[in-house]
């Protein structure tokens, strides 16, 4: 017997619930952040402005599922002066002891306003996010990550969201005029970002908080797959702890690149780098750190400088110290092709692309 043919509106409806189900199985972190789930399949809950959004925080109960959709718009077109911004009160969304949370913005959306992320929450994504031009100077991270007494956010994926400013030193504030995009301090841990497009920044990434805060030791974050362009320095800066960095695209970086530190190790795999000045690097503190550099493609205007007499530079690009298993599975995209790749998907508005 023939088996009954399903209606052309049928079909239609399937196929794209297979098509929403493959996208599900694809979209998961890799990673150190593996595992990270956040809201789950909850019913999304719309918010167009801050207040809404940490309102419907607030109100959660803090475990169990929150995913928030974020619709709101913001005309960076209004800021005719851009140092203007580090003076006012910073604007922030503040995620403080609660977990299994999404917070996913919709095509189109834009904010004023950074993501925070503190204390024992868990389980958390940020993605597809447009965030720029933040309010604040250093009392403002676009996304911030940090431990305190009560505990140490972890198991968090920062993903397919897009984050600039400007590459300026304004009177009263020099690099503080815009502080951190992706910054992790005082222990949080299990960390993965991947696919964001971070641009015209000066402090791109910060791993730890101090030279001598400890709780850095336990630090894994993963960089994935992140377009890095038009930026000064911080990508990452390492103190302790271990990262994984591959499949990344560098370019325009005016100061220094990767930079480890203070015992930290990293894993420098598969990137592309291209008009970048101190690459990989180890400077600016009492201890240097030790990386693996496997299989980068170095494209055309790479410079270095002195890194001090503490510090060293991978001019060679020779492995300092072996990084050993991630404890993880991942799937390397070659290192020449790494910038098409990247530039193809990265940041917000592509529809999740990988």
């Amino acid at each position: 017997m023939n088996a009954p043919r399903l209606s052309s509106t049928r079909s239609a409806l399937l196929g794209l619930a297979l098509a929403t189900t493959a996208a599900a199985v694809l979209a998961q972190p890799i990673g150190y952040g593996a595992g990270t789930t956040g809201g789950g399949t909850r019913a999304p809950v719309n918010v167009s402005t801050l207040a809404a959004a940490q309102a419907a925080i607030n109100a959660y109960s803090g475990s169990g599922g929150l995913v928030l959709n974020y619709t709101g718009t913001f005309n960076f077109a209004s800021i005719t002066d851009p140092c203007t911004q580090w003076r006012l009160p910073a604007q922030t969304l503040l995620i403080k002891d609660k977990s299994d949370i999404t917070i996913r913005g919709a095509n189109g959306s834009s904010a004023n306003f950074g993501i925070r992320i503190v204390s024992d929450s868990k389980n958390i994504i940020v993605q597809n996010m447009t965030i720029g031009m933040l309010r604040g100077g250093e009392a403002a991270d676009s996304i911030s990550i940090e431990g305190d007494s009560s505990g140490r956010p972890n198991r968090i994926w920062i993903d397919h969201n897009t984050i600039f400013s400007r590459n300026i030193d304004c009177p009263g504030a020099g690099d503080a005029t815009f502080d951190g995009a992706m910054d992790n301090k005082k222990g949080a841990f299990n960390i993965t970002y991947s696919y964001n497009y971070i641009r015209d920044h000066q402090k791109v990434s910060l791993n730890g908080h101090s030279d001598s805060d400890s709780t850095n030791d336990a630090m894994r974050v993963t960089y994935h797959h992140n377009r890095f362009e038009n930026v000064k320095a911080r990508l990452p800066l390492q103190r302790r702890g271990r990262t994984h960095i591959f499949n990344n695209y560098f370019n325009n970086v005016s100061t220094s690149g990767i930079n480890v530190r203070m015992g930290g190790l990293s894993l420098i795999e598969s990137n592309y780098f291209e008009n970048v000045r101190n690459p990989v690097t180890s400077r600016d503190s009492s201890a240097v750190g030790f990386w693996e550099l496997r299989n980068n493609f170095v494209g055309n205007g790479i410079t270095w400088d002195s890194p001090g007499s503490n510090g060293v530079n991978a001019t060679n690009w020779a492995t300092t110290r072996a990084f050993g298993a991630t404890g993880y599975s991942y799937t390397v995209t070659p290192a020449a092709q790494v910038k098409a790749r990247v530039l193809a998907t990265a940041g917000a508005g592509t529809n999740l692309a990988r």
